[in-house]
């Protein structure tokens, strides 16, 4: 964890690098909150593949409770067309979480965390720092 000093400067780890240029702070700024919008989006996605997967997993109950009822058409109907479907033509929701991982999550990542290292020598997060310290009071 980072410290900013007594005198209201910055920790070191949050000092731009001395040749490096406000809109060059700005742009990685805006580089982090783009990733950090995807990591909400990833976590939606985390969210639609537990809660489908749940929901497939409660169909057999449904199914169970029909053939209980005696509508044994009606639950293998729900058994054959629902339970395991795929939700895109051959993918079920893991799928689309590893493909989103690995086509398009993890390059991002690993971009916003090259450029970051190349522009402002690894310091994160210098735009917030700097609105931290122009809107502290």
């Amino acid at each position: 964890m980072t410290k900013d000093h007594d005198d209201g400067r910055p920790d070191p780890a949050h000092r731009r690098p001395g040749e490096m240029s406000d809109t060059a702070v700005e742009a990685l700024g805006a580089l982090s909150k783009a990733l950090e919008t995807t990591e909400r989006a990833r976590g939606h996605l985390y969210s639609f593949h537990q809660l489908t997967g749940t929901a497939d997993f409660q169909l057999d109950e449904a199914v169970r409770l029909l053939r209980e009822a005696g509508h044994a058409e009606e639950a293998e109907r729900v058994r054959t067309e629902l339970v395991g479907r795929n939700v895109t033509p051959g993918h079920w929701t893991f799928q689309l979480v590893e493909e989103y991982d690995d086509g398009y999550y993890r390059p991002f990542a690993a971009l916003e965390a090259e450029l970051t290292d190349r522009l402002a020598g690894g310091r994160r997060h210098l735009h917030e720092a700097e609105l931290k310290r122009r809107r502290r009071s």
